[in-house]
């Protein structure tokens, strides 16, 4: 059973700072709440309250809301219409898909003055004969009613016949209690049975009784069969099939109908709970018993693992939510793994080569929000570098066809070639002009006198000083 506590209303309370003394709108729909207290306390000031979708059996402990102007208490397990004789200032009442069944509970709304619109839709009181016109004639504040205006004449001709309508719904009121009461009876006598459960049924297998002798061989055979059928059907499609005959089986709209699915559905959720905590996740394999890294990627966030070949680093870029506080990431570098753990869940990638832990770093984009680790490589990584390409000659094109001139030419290391005309240096071997062989001598204009030659064969050169 859920009740409706100040934690409740005060997590319900974020737009008012979670003060709840000058609460004046609150909503606790679908929290199972089977019963109304507390509010009328805590809340005076209260305008809109929102109760849809709960078990709520009853109206009260809401008299004390002077200011209510709007009550939402569609889909729940309400039958009388009371309780609301205190709310002065109620405008809207909703009272969608419940069990009112009492029509004539709707005359204690005659209090409320300045009450306009009255849901009852998917109740039972709108199958009676003359539901429309009772209470149009019973309340003549209302303007709406199950989301139709009321005209002017309708409101007329509703009170000219109003006491034949009263009869009319008297009888069928009269009925109606009548047949709850039976459903109450019905309703306690399951409870009771499944109590007691199979302890004090005592049938057969099948849930008769035998008393013939006769009967044994077909026992027999039957418990045969059923052996067979038990033996040839899994835990699960057994599960599945009392799940299907809850859910097929027919039965009365009421509130303890109601309240019997929301127990199966809780009762199935426990046992759901319950699987998974005896049955627990297996941790997820980080690395292998042979020590083989698994790339992991837990929180399913983009990445991308790039190279940087002039800084000889290897970058790692992880998409990480932009508004998700720093403190919830942790990496772990190592060097051949990067692991980044995301609120609580693990991000794992192999590296391409060796990296230094040490002299990584990560960082974060104050635009994007994303992690980007930059991990430099070990020492003896080989840094590539890229090479101009050059133009083989002729002779090393025919060389190189071979596989012998392709080993010579990998062994050879390479340089580049240098256009002959194109040098700067001086070339002294043409720095004297000489003539041709019919010209004559070279030019001695510049040149040093000729040495003379004696008959002894002695050279007189003039550059040797002579001797003393």
């Amino acid at each position: 059973m859920v009740y409706i506590t100040e934690d409740m209303v005060r997590r319900r309370a974020e737009h008012n700072e979670c003060e709840i003394f000058s609460l004046e709108e609150v909503s606790l729909h679908q929290q199972d709440i089977e019963k109304i207290e507390h509010i009328d306390r805590w809340c005076r000031d209260l305008r809109i309250l929102y109760l849809q979708n709960n078990l709520i059996p009853r109206i009260e402990n809401v008299g004390r809301l002077k200011k209510l102007e709007y009550l939402n208490l569609a889909l729940n397990n309400i039958e009388v219409i009371e309780n609301l004789e205190g709310c002065e200032s109620l405008q809207k009442l909703d009272l969608t898909v419940n069990f009112v069944g009492c029509l004539s509970s709707v005359e204690s709304l005659k209090h409320n003055i300045h009450l306009r619109e009255l849901f009852l839709v998917g109740n039972p009181c709108t199958e009676f004969e003359g539901y429309r016109q009772y209470v149009v004639a019973s309340l003549p504040q209302v303007k709406w009613l199950d989301g139709t205006e009321i005209s002017r004449s309708e409101r007329i001709q509703a009170s000219q016949g109003l006491d034949e309508a009263k009869r009319r719904v008297w009888e069928q009121e009269k009925e109606y209690l009548k047949r709850r009461a039976r459903e109450k009876e019905e309703a306690l006598r399951k409870d009771a049975g499944e109590e007691k459960g199979d302890k004090e049924r005592k049938p057969g297998f099948d849930g008769r009784w035998y008393t013939d002798i006769n009967t044994v061989p077909v026992l027999e055979e039957n418990k045969e069969n059923q052996e067979v059928e038990e033996n040839t059907m899994s835990p699960v499609s057994d599960e599945e099939r009392r799940e299907r005959e809850f859910w097929h089986t027919p039965c009365s709209f009421t509130p303890e109908s109601r309240l019997e699915a929301h127990r199966h559905l809780e009762e199935t959720r426990k046992a759901k709970e319950k699987e998974k905590e005896k049955k627990p996740k297996a941790p997820r394999t980080l690395i292998t018993a042979d020590g083989r890294v698994m790339n992991v990627n837990e929180p399913k966030l983009g990445f991308s693992l790039t190279e940087d070949e002039e800084n000889n680093t290897i970058v790692l870029n992880l998409e990480v939510y932009r508004h998700m506080d720093t403190s919830l990431i942790d990496v772990d570098v190592q060097p051949t793994y990067a692991r980044v753990t995301v609120k609580g869940k693990i991000f794992q990638m192999v590296l391409p080569a060796e990296v230094k832990p040490d002299s990584s770093t990560a960082q974060r984009s104050q635009t994007t929000g994303h992690l980007v680790l930059t991990m430099p490589r070990a020492e003896g990584e080989i840094k590539v570098t890229k090479t101009v390409p050059r133009r083989p000659r002729a002779s090393q094109s025919r060389r190189s066809s071979s596989p012998e001139g392709n080993k010579r030419r990998n062994s050879v290391p390479e340089r580049l070639e240098v256009d002959p005309s194109k040098h700067t240096a001086i070339d002294l071997a043409n720095i004297v002009p000489r003539r041709d062989a019919k010209e004559g001598p070279l030019e001695t204009s510049r040149l040093a006198p000729p040495a003379k030659t004696f008959s002894d064969g002695f050279v007189d050169d003039p550059d040797v000083p002579p001797l003393v």
